[in-house]
């Protein structure tokens, strides 16, 4: 009797596409990587990489799932208060960054200066997703202004700490990283002033 339904193996088969899609576009970002050079990594022919996914957009599409669920993950870090949730923020965001599920936003990053589909994730992953929510948590005035200011900073660090490399940034432990980042995001969230704008001088003075 002939067998039906999925090809055995069909879904490991995805995972380690996945997988190798995380590394290749993680180390050479969206414009370096390749279909071939995906599927060479994974073990499989070029054509099961469009096979699952349908073309490069896809695979990367999904290759960059958020690694972990921010609904989830943010009421704990917001049940201390306000007092010293900059820095347990920038532990949190540091220490998904540094850990193996990470790879992922190390790939969106080195994507977005060549893809928009990068840079929209990395936008919506730093200001909607995690400090949008915290600024709205906390009924903040200007939340989507504060949320932005702070994922500037976030995202400032991830680019030094991941890309570019920069000593002392790079090497620190998490918790010195989040001691020097935190007094920052602190700022962005609580000070009332931060979101202040500074008037133009009138034309002639």
């Amino acid at each position: 009797m002939a067998r039906t339904g999925r090809r055995p193996g069909a879904g490991g088969t995805r995972d380690k596409i996945l997988a190798a899609a995380r590394t290749q576009f993680g180390r050479h970002g969206y414009e370096g990587a390749t279909i071939r050079g995906i599927a060479t990594a994974a073990r499989v022919d070029p054509r099961l990489v469009l096979h699952y996914f349908d073309s490069k957009d896809g695979v990367f599409e999904a290759a960059l799932e958020l690694p972990f669920d921010p609904a989830a993950a943010l009421p704990p870090l917001l049940a201390a208060g306000v007092d010293g949730l900059g820095i347990r923020l920038a532990r949190f965001f540091v220490d998904v960054w540094d850990s193996p599920s990470g790879t992922r936003l190390h790939a969106m990053l080195r994507s977005i200066v060549a893809s928009e589909s990068a840079a929209t994730r990395m936008r919506d992953f730093a200001t909607r997703e995690i400090l949008g929510r915290v600024a709205e948590a906390l009924e903040l005035d200007h939340p989507r202004l504060r949320a932005s200011l702070a994922a500037s900073q976030l995202i400032g660090v991830a680019m030094l700490r991941y890309v570019v490399k920069v000593e002392p940034l790079a090497s620190a432990p998490a918790a010195e990283v989040a001691e020097w980042v935190g007094p920052t995001l602190q700022r962005y969230f609580t000070e009332p002033t931060a979101t202040h704008r500074r008037r133009r001088p009138s034309p002639g003075r």
